[in-house]
């Protein structure tokens, strides 16, 4: 997808938003989870990935119970500074209202572990 939607959405003059940025560490891909009270409270998922965080807003927000599903629509890609970003974006921008870093961290994509496991066992 890249970041021209990102761009397109947005007047960088009205809101801190990042406008690009990208990883320095290639063997950590990152997470983030971001609490974010627009014009309605819902979380935003975000996967590094190609450069890029994948990004899918979740309206329920995240849940314990593996037996729960709640939808995750996919939006436009992020990005990978955005991974930092909180603050207040002004009423009337894109995306207007509130946002907090809920959560952080680094993944290993399934393939990754698959490939260490097949690795451990050949050794």
């Amino acid at each position: 997808m890249g970041l021209q939607e990102y761009v397109k959405k947005r007047d960088f003059k009205k809101t801190a938003e990042p406008k690009a940025g990208s990883s320095k560490d290639k063997d950590h891909l990152m997470f983030v989870i971001q609490k974010h009270d627009a014009s309605r409270l819902h979380y935003d998922f975000r996967l590094e990935m190609g450069g890029v965080l994948k990004s899918w807003a979740v309206p329920k927000g995240p849940t314990l119970d593996p037996k729960i599903k709640h939808l995750a629509m996919m939006v436009e890609d992020h990005p990978f500074d955005y991974r930092n970003f909180e603050g207040i974006k002004p009423k009337g921008v894109y995306g207007g209202g509130t946002v907090i870093v809920w959560d952080q961290g680094t993944y290993e994509p399934l393939e990754q572990i698959k490939g260490k496991k097949a690795q451990e066992k050949i050794f």
